[in-house]
């Protein structure tokens, strides 16, 4: 492993508070009055709900570190996502192209290579690793922040580009990579391997294919059934180390490190301590045997509530590891989500009321347009920038990241973004508005979504020959139960015009629509 893995705990003892750089300490500002290259770290969760939080509602899960970043800074209610999957949402999210002409659409696991859902033969192949790559040359916010002088990283699920492609993290615009290259691969969180930039990393876990089932026999009541599941090197902790060697080995220079956690997306695993705490607070409940995938879990809604809680602890030691090297007030932190909560692997998402108002069951949430699927918890905080303890009800979206980077990096550097900076709405200015946000997601049936204002216009089953569009009031029906696409003939003819404009023909037929006469 290289220095950041082996400095980068927090309990080493060995983390220096730095003298204030010229230029770091806010008395420099930019053209739009922001301190001079701040530091940026960006935390994306993966299937984390709307209403998984404390301060956005949450009363079973304990979030405090992350409920305190709000109360220091701002929640915005109106943030949406690019895509209700990872590998599409987190393309809207790097390229600032919206879903309707972003070069990833879906998740596409690109198996004309060969048996890339074999476990074994993805270790010993690593070509048979990652999703289909990003095209060399394009520009990512890592590319438009190395531009403007920022040292970039890249901890967690990367999903766009396989080893040994053009679209790996390096070529990406990101100086330093942890994590897992593949999505298939974090289908469980006790791998064989991890990646730092092009190199394997081995970890003492002898796993078990993803997706097995408790042996035959097996009591499932009995925790010592669950052995197999929970093994030696847990790589949420090893991102977590290696994210902050990283920050301590550059945190004398501007740096970006966007921290793309696998947490809480099943399977369903956690450190036991966490585990036994929920245990103790839930009572006794019933185990998940695996039958809608992923593996089995004796205390599933305990795991998943241990899983969000040890991401949030660790949230609160990146942020004492900022105060430490005296670089928190120049800091500008944002917490996200990839998309809405999951439906399977043992998750219970109306149990824990996951959506908030927004439905959360399968159908409702992840992998699909509504805004269970799509709206997430998005809190900003940057001490003395933005003001403490403000809600912005601004709609933005994943595609809006890249021109508020850009704006607070200060680059002059030309890129192509659906986007329009959220900067003043951080800093409580006049907020230009889109005139419409867009979506479209070619699998779960097919589906598109457009929004203007409260009302949004949406259709599912396209792969069906579907194109009727329903239409909901978002103020007065957050759970989109009631179509009123009957009493809204302007509204799409306009919905119409957007998407004839918006929607291109994707490279990749698997997400074209025949019902739109694509082939």
């Amino acid at each position: 492993m290289n220095g950041f893995l082996q400095t980068g705990l927090l309990c080493a003892g060995a983390l220096a508070v730095a003298t204030q750089l010229p230029g770091c300490s806010g008395d420099t500002k930019t053209g739009s009055g922001l301190p001079v290259k701040p530091n940026i770290i960006y935390i994306l969760a993966d299937d984390l709900g709307y209403g998984d939080l404390g301060c956005y509602g949450q009363t079973r899960i304990e979030t405090p570190n992350i409920d305190a970043l709000a109360s220091r800074g701002v929640m915005f209610t109106r943030h949406y996502t690019g895509s209700p999957v990872c590998a599409p949402a987190r393309a809207v999210l790097l390229t600032g192209q919206h879903s309707g002409r972003s070069q990833v659409r879906g998740n596409d696991e690109w198996a004309d290579r060969g048996d890339v859902w074999n476990y074994r033969a993805m270790i010993a192949d690593s070509s048979l690793e990652g999703q289909r790559p990003l095209a060399a040359g394009t520009v990512t916010i890592g590319n438009l922040l190395q531009s403007a002088g920022y040292t970039t990283a890249v901890v967690g699920k990367w999903g766009l580009g396989a080893p040994h492609t053009e679209g790996v993290p390096n070529k990406m615009g990101f100086d330093y990579f942890y994590g897992y290259n593949c999505q298939r691969q974090a289908h469980t969180l006790y791998p064989v391997h991890l990646w730092e930039n092009d190199r394997k990393v081995s970890l003492r876990n002898d796993t078990i294919a993803p997706h097995t089932r408790l042996p035959a026999g097996a009591d499932p009541y009995d925790p010592g059934s669950y052995r197999d599941f929970q093994l030696t090197d847990y790589a949420p902790d090893l991102m977590f180390e290696a994210l902050s060697g990283f920050i301590s080995e550059n945190h004398q220079k501007p740096f970006f490190l966007y921290w793309a956690t696998p947490v809480p997306h099943v399977p369903l695993q956690a450190p036991q301590r966490w585990i036994d705490h929920y245990v103790k607070k839930f009572g006794d409940e019933e185990p998940y045997l695996g039958d809608r995938d992923y593996f089995p879990q004796r205390y599933p809604r305990a795991t998943y509530a241990a899983m969000v809680s040890h991401l949030d602890e660790q949230v609160g030691m990146l942020v004492e590891q900022l105060k430490q090297l005296g670089i928190y007030e120049n800091t500008l932190i944002i917490f996200t989500s990839d998309n809405g909560p999951s439906f399977n692997g043992g998750t219970d998402s109306p149990w824990f009321d996951s959506g908030g108002p927004f439905r959360s069951e399968r159908g409702f949430g992840k992998a699909n347009l509504n805004e269970g699927g799509i709206r997430m918890p998005m809190i900003a905080s940057w001490p003395g920038v933005i003001r403490e303890g403000t809600v912005t009800d601004h709609p933005s979206v994943f595609y809006d990241v890249m021109p508020t980077l850009a704006e607070i990096a200060g680059t002059e550097s030309d890129f192509d973004s659906d986007g329009i900076s959220f900067v003043p709405a951080l800093t409580g200015k006049e907020q230009p508005q889109h005139a419409f946000l867009y979506w479209e997601y070619p699998e779960s049936g097919g589906q598109m979504a457009v929004s203007l204002g409260p009302l949004k216009a949406m259709r599912k089953d396209m792969h069906k020959g579907n194109l009727q569009w329903e239409v909901f009031d978002l103020d007065a029906d957050p759970g989109e139960t009631n179509n009123i696409a009957g009493q809204q003939p302007e509204f799409l003819k306009k919905v119409e015009e957007i998407v004839a404009r918006e929607h291109t023909v994707p490279e990749n037929p698997r997400w074209r629509f025949r019902a739109l006469g694509e082939e």
